[in-house]
C-alpha cells in the first residue's frame, strides 16, 4: 500500500488532542506501521493441514497400532513449538486423521514443520490427547518439511518419508509415509470491498492542509486493537476519497465484530497525529452505505479526568461503496501453477571498497561468514526458491568494468555472453564470487539498464503466456545517479508481471533513495508525465531487525503477495487460465 497525492480543496479547523491521547495515537500508529510492514497485505492466511499415513512401522513389531500425530513449528535456532495434535486412531497402520491442524501461513518467512507419529498405549484411550505424555508412548517416526513446500505443490499435497531422529526403533528401515494436505480457510476468500471518503477533516498542519490516511483495526480477545489494513495517504486533502479497501472474513472474524477506524495525519517521522476515530462493525458499515448515512469522528476527551468520555467532531466518514464477493487468493494462483521467478542485480561500484580487504562490503570471509550482499541474496532467495521448480535464476552485476572492456551497467554475473541464468541460490553465490575476481569495480550507480533487462524477460514471458511472476532484487551501497531513467524504467515495468526489491547496504545516507518507497515518497512520474499503474517497488536499508524483531528483508518480502494480487486483479487474470 502506497501514498497517493491529491490537490482537492477542503475546509476545517484545528482540534486539540490531550497529551495522553496524542501519545497513545502516535504509539498506535507506529505499531501499525511496523505490523503492516512486517505482515504485508495478503501475506498471511490461515491454513488447515489434513494428515494421513501409510504403512506405519514394521508389521513384525507393530502388528497393531493406535497412532497419533503431533505437529510442531520450529523457529530459526529455536526449540520445537507444538502446534497441535490429531486424535488417536485405533488399530490402524494406515490412519487418516480427522482433526485438522491450523497454522498461520506467512509468505515472507521460512516455516519449518516437524511431524512426529506415536503409538498410543491402548490403556489410555479415555485420556484426552492433550494430556498424553509423549515420552511414555511408542515413537513411530518423524518427518519434516517447510510449509511453503506444501502450498506450492499441485493440490497442495505433499508426501513425506517418515524417519528417525534421536528415538530408538527396533527396525529403523521401515517407517512408512506421511501425507500432508493444506487448505486455506474459507474466510480468506470471502471479500468485502469498501471505498471510504471523509468531509471537513480537522487541519493538523500549520502551513498546509492535512495528509490523512485511515487505519483499520480489529479488537482482539484481550481487548487490544490489532491493525489489519491501512489506506494510502492523501496529500493536502481535507475531503479525501481513498482507494478501495479490501478485507476478508478471516481478518475480521465476523461481520458483527467491531472495527476501529482511525484517521491520522501523516508525518514523515512516523509520529502521525490522530484526527479522529469511529467504532463500527462491517455490518454497520454496510448499513451506512445502503442508507447513505455518515458517522462523525470522535477523539478521547482532552481532560485526563474524563477518561471514559469522548468529544464528537464535525469531521465525517462516508462509505461510498460496499461489495461482497468471493475471490481467488495468492495461494490459489500458486497452486494453479503460477511460479515466482527470482532475479538478482548486484552493485559492483568502486564505493564498495577493494574486495580483497576486510573493510570492503564485497569481502569474502575465509571463515564462510556471508558479507552483506550475500546475506541479502540468501535471505530473499531462501524464501523465493520454493516457488520456482526449475530454480534457474537470472543474475547480473552493474557498475563494473569486465576484463578488457568498458564499464557495464548490466553484465551477466556468470560471465556468459548470452545466458544470465544460474542454477539455484548456490549458483548465484558461486557466480558472484567468480565475478569479483574477474571485474574491476567502477561506477556510477545506474539502475535503468538493469531494470530494463529484467523487464524484457518478464515481457517475453507474458508474450509466451507463461505462468510466471518475476521478483528482481537489487542490492546496492549507494544512491542512484540516473534518477529519471530509473523512474521511467520502473513505470514501464509496472505494466508487467514483476516486482522490484531494492536493499541498501553499508553506511551510506540513503535518504534520497526513499523516492523508491511508495510508503514514504511521492508518486513517481515518468519523463512523459505517466505514473506507475500500480505499486511494485520497495526500498529499505539493510538492518538486522526492525521494531518487532522482523528483519528488513522479511518486511520487504511481505509486500510481494499484495503486489502480485494487484497485478492479477487489475488485469482480470483468473486461476482457471493457469490450471495445471
Amino acid at each position: 500500500m502506497g501514498n497517493c497525492c491529491s490537490d482537492e480543496a477542503g475546509h476545517g479547523g484545528a482540534h486539540p488532542v490531550g497529551p495522553a491521547a496524542a501519545k497513545a495515537a502516535q504509539a498506535a500508529s507506529a505499531a501499525a506501521d511496523r505490523f503492516l510492514r512486517s505482515r504485508g497485505a495478503g501475506a498471511s492466511t490461515q491454513i488447515e493441514l489434513s494428515l494421513s499415513a501409510s504403512n506405519l512401522g514394521d508389521q513384525e513389531y507393530f502388528p497393531k497400532s493406535n497412532p497419533m500425530v503431533v505437529v510442531y513449528s520450529k523457529r530459526k535456532d529455536g526449540p520445537l513449538e507444538e502446534i497441535g495434535r490429531s486424535e488417536v486412531t485405533l488399530n490402524s497402520l494406515n490412519p487418516s486423521w480427522m482433526t485438522k491442524i491450523s497454522v498461520q501461513y506467512q509468505f515472507e518467512v521460512l516455516q519449518p514443520l516437524v511431524f512426529q507419529v506415536f503409538d498410543i498405549d491402548p490403556q489410555l484411550h479415555d485420556v484426552s490427547e492433550k494430556m498424553l505424555k509423549l515420552e511414555e508412548q511408542q515413537f513411530l517416526g518423524e518427518a519434516t518439511c517447510l510449509l511453503s513446500e506444501v502450498v506450492t505443490k499441485q493440490d497442495r499435497l505433499l508426501t513425506l518419508k517418515l524417519g528417525v531422529s534421536e528415538h530408538n526403533l527396533p527396525n529403523p528401515s521401515k517407517f512408512g509415509e506421511l501425507t500432508v494436505q493444506a487448505e486455506e480457510s474459507a474466510g480468506s476468500k470471502a471479500i468485502m470491498e469498501m471505498v471510504f471518503r471523509c468531509s471537513d477533516l480537522e487541519i493538523k498542519d500549520l502551513l498546509t492542509k492535512s495528509d490523512p490516511f485511515l487505519l483499520i483495526s480489529r479488537i482482539s480477545d484481550s481487548g487490544m486493537p490489532v491493525p489489519i489494513c491501512k489506506t494510502e495517504v492523501r496529500k493536502n486533502d481535507l475531503n479525501p476519497r481513498w482507494k478501495p479497501v479490501i478485507l476478508n472474513l478471516q481478518q475480521i472474524g465476523s461481520k458483527e465484530n467491531p472495527l476501529i477506524i482511525e484517521c491520522f495525519n501523516f508525518s514523515s517521522n512516523g509520529k502521525h497525529d490522530l484526527v479522529g476515530k469511529i467504532v463500527k462493525s462491517v455490518a454497520e458499515l454496510e448499513n451506512m452505505y445502503h442508507r447513505q448515512n455518515c458517522e462523525h469522528f470522535f477523539v478521547p476527551a482532552s481532560n485526563a479526568h474524563e477518561c471514559h468520555s469522548k468529544e464528537v467532531l464535525k469531521s465525517q466518514l462516508y462509505v461510498e461503496k460496499y461489495v461482497e464477493s468471493n475471490r481467488h487468493t495468492f495461494l490459489d494462483y500458486i497452486s494453479a501453477g503460477c511460479q515466482l521467478n527470482f532475479m538478482v542485480g548486484v552493485d559492483f561500484t568502486a564505493s564498495n571498497g577493494n574486495p580483497r580487504l576486510p573493510d570492503s562490503l564485497h569481502y569474502i570471509d575465509p571463515s564462510g561468514r556471508p558479507n552483506v550482499y550475500q546475506k541479502a541474496i540468501l535471505e530473499i532467495g531462501d524464501v523465493l526458491q520454493y516457488y520456482d521448480p526449475a530454480k534457474r535464476f537470472p543474475s547480473w552485476g552493474f557498475g563494473a568494468r569486465p576484463i578488457d572492456g568498458p564499464v557495464s551497467h548490466c553484465f551477466n554475473l556468470n560471465g556468459s555472453t548470452y545466458q544470465p541464468e544460474v542454477d539455484g541460490i548456490q549458483g548465484i553465490m558461486s557466480a558472484y564470487i567468480s565475478a569479483l575476481r574477474n571485474v574491476s569495480l567502477a561506477g556510477p550507480t545506474l539502475f535503468g539498464q538493469l531494470i530494463g533487462t529484467a523487464m524484457a524477460i518478464a515481457s517475453q514471458s507474458l508474450a509466451d503466456n507463461q505462468q510466471k511472476y518475476f521478483i528482481l532484487l537489487i542490492v546496492t551501497d549507494g544512491v542512484v545517479t540516473d534518477f529519471q531513467e530509473t523512474i521511467d524504467a520502473i513505470i514501464r515495468a509496472s505494466d508487467f508481471p514483476m516486482s522490484i526489491i531494492v536493499i541498501g547496504v553499508g553506511g551510506a545516507d540513503f535518504k534520497e533513495m526513499e523516492f523508491l518507497d511508495p510508503n514514504k515518497g511521492e508518486k513517481l512520474e515518468s519523463s512523459t508525465g505517466r505514473v506507475a499503474s500500480r505499486d511494485m517497488i520497495q526500498f529499505a536499508p539493510m538492518k538486522d531487525v526492525q521494531g518487532s524483531g522482523v528483519s528488513t528483508v522479511q518486511s520487504l518480502l511481505a509486500e510481494i503477495p499484495g503486489q502480485f494480487m494487484t497485478y492479477m486483479r487489475t488485469r482480470e487474470i483468473q486461476t482457471t487460465v493457469w490450471m495445471r
